[in-house]
């Protein structure tokens, strides 16, 4: 047999679609060539394969050899298909047998001495090879490096073998005996909780502890602004210790995409991701992009949180990419050649200082700063951007003779316990969570009385909100009703979701 076929696939944002691998030998001079479109990284598999063969006793065939990527118009990155390309080497050389190939799908980059290393985009790929198995009624086993094989059978019903060296996989082929075969993988979870940093270090604060469980009962996004050393930053990373548990769905998702960048680890199943860029990170670094598109901070953080601290420094042009998925959930990068989707439905929690110097509206008046500079560096933040964060609130500096006098906080298991019951009323009435409210389902869903509407009125003639604003505080408010254990948004509910909603000072 001088030709062969294997499927591998590829990856393209958030999808993973089919390549066939064949791989034909010809008489001629001695040549090598791989066509379909690859990427640098593809061309060099010449090399590595060659190599790999020859270090593990194989006769690399004296031949024209020629490997078609199928389809030719989809661009091919990485090493992934290098396993694919030896074993189509050997099968139309007739040094192993191809008669199963076909009941496999193969992925894996081959060191010199024919080692699998690991690759990127593992369960992507398995969440595609599964829905296409289930619409063409064909299931594969799956053949990629035993690096890879925890975060491939997350998906329970995938069937994965995993390998260590090309030496194993061609005895998978080889022996006649199904115990020496490559063995199905049991999928390995993390036990126990999710560890966090505690609520229970923040002491006083209490306002802020309130608006960090109410931003954790509704997925709803929060600035925090106060001057350095008033415990932002320690809100900020101890809040995903209160949000609810992800569900299975939301877990496979995250961790899809953090296998993307090839960072995913398997102790961290099932927990809230967490990231936190510098100030000096890139519109592309947050939204995602490059050739091949990657995904980028927001999409990093998907079912999880985005920190960004010194919000106001960053470039407005950078904050600004933000808007777009802080409404749909979703980011789709366009370029000339590809177009990729990436999810990010992220919880954003920001911080910054009032002023330059950070000490606006000290109680000791200390700040300096005048009212056109504190202006000027609060209109770093765009209307727009502000106007979609749904809660902005004041944190102010405890001195240290009140921090000496005060008790430990709340623990975050019992934050967390308040925030799981109002999250659960939400997912009960509605299937979602109340910041993902669509207009029509505010109107249904966030009934008040006649107290709360004329404070709503009130409220939107004199802070001069805009109509998102207005949908945000009903939304605001009826989280705080959930929390509660509310039907109906009351006046008191009301009069806390605008307390959360006041515009900086500066502006």
């Amino acid at each position: 047999m001088s030709l062969a076929v294997l499927r591998s696939r590829a990856l393209a944002g958030m999808s993973a679609p089919p390549v066939t691998v064949e791989v034909h030998l010809a008489n001629g001079l001695p040549a090598f060539t791989i066509v379909g479109l690859p990427e640098a990284e593809v061309k060099e598999a010449r090399d590595r394969v060659r190599a790999a063969l020859q270090n593990a006793r194989f006769e690399f065939p004296a031949r024209r050899i020629t490997v078609n990527l199928a389809p030719a118009d989809l661009p091919k990155e990485s090493g992934r298909f290098d396993l694919a390309i030896a074993l189509g080497i050997l099968a139309a050389s007739e040094q192993i047998p191809g008669d199963r190939l076909d009941d496999h799908e193969y992925a894996g980059e081959l060191s010199l001495s024919g080692q699998l290393l690991p690759i990127r985009g593992a369960l992507a790929m398995t969440c595609a090879m599964q829905r296409q198995h289930q619409q063409d009624g064909h299931p594969r086993s799956f053949i990629l490096p035993a690096a890879n094989a925890d975060e491939a059978a997350l998906l329970p019903q995938a069937h994965i073998l995993p390998a260590t060296s090309l030496l194993e996989v061609c005895n998978h082929f080889s022996t006649r005996d199904p115990a020496a075969r490559l063995q199905r993988h049991q999928a390995r979870r993390a036990t126990g909780t999710p560890a966090y940093p505690d609520f229970s270090d923040i002491k006083g604060q209490l306002q802020a502890r309130r608006a960090m469980e109410v931003a954790a009962a509704g997925n709803h996004s929060i600035l925090l602004v106060g001057p350095p050393g008033a415990g932002k930053s320690m809100l900020a990373t101890r809040f995903p210790g209160i949000l609810p548990p992800m569900t299975q769905e939301q877990a496979l998702e995250s961790a899809a995409v953090q296998s993307l960048t090839g960072r995913f680890d398997i102790n961290r199943w099932q927990q809230r991701p967490y990231r936190a860029p510098h100030h000096t990170a890139s519109a592309v670094a947050l939204v995602g992009g490059g050739s091949p598109p990657r995904p980028g901070e927001i999409s990093l953080a998907h079912h999880g949180v985005l920190f960004l601290d010194e919000i106001a420094e960053y470039p407005r042009s950078v904050l600004d990419v933000l808007r777009q998925p802080m409404e749909s959930g979703h980011i789709v990068i366009s370029r000339a050649a590809r177009q990729a989707q990436f999810p990010a439905r992220f919880q954003l929690v920001a911080a910054m200082n009032p002023c330059p110097c950070g000490l606006f509206g000290d109680a000791a008046g200390r700040c300096r700063c005048t009212p056109e500079v504190v202006k000027r560096y609060q209109a770093r933040l765009s209307g727009p951007l502000l106007d979609r964060i749904d809660m902005q609130l004041q944190v102010a500096a405890l001195s240290p003779a009140e921090l000496a006098a005060q008790q430990p906080g709340e623990a975050s298991a019992v934050m967390a316990q308040r925030v799981a019951h109002a999250f659960e009323r939400q997912l009960q009435r509605q299937g979602k969570p109340n910041s993902q409210l669509s207009g029509s389902e505010i109107d249904r869903i966030c009934r008040h009385d006649a107290a709360a509407a004329q404070l709503l009125q009130a409220a939107i003639l004199r802070l001069n909100w805009s109509a998102r604003a207005y949908h945000r505080v009903l939304k605001l408010a009826r989280t705080i009703a959930d929390l509660a254990g509310s039907s109906v948004i009351t006046h008191a509910h009301v009069a806390e979701a605008v307390q959360y909603r006041r515009m900086l000072t500066g502006n």
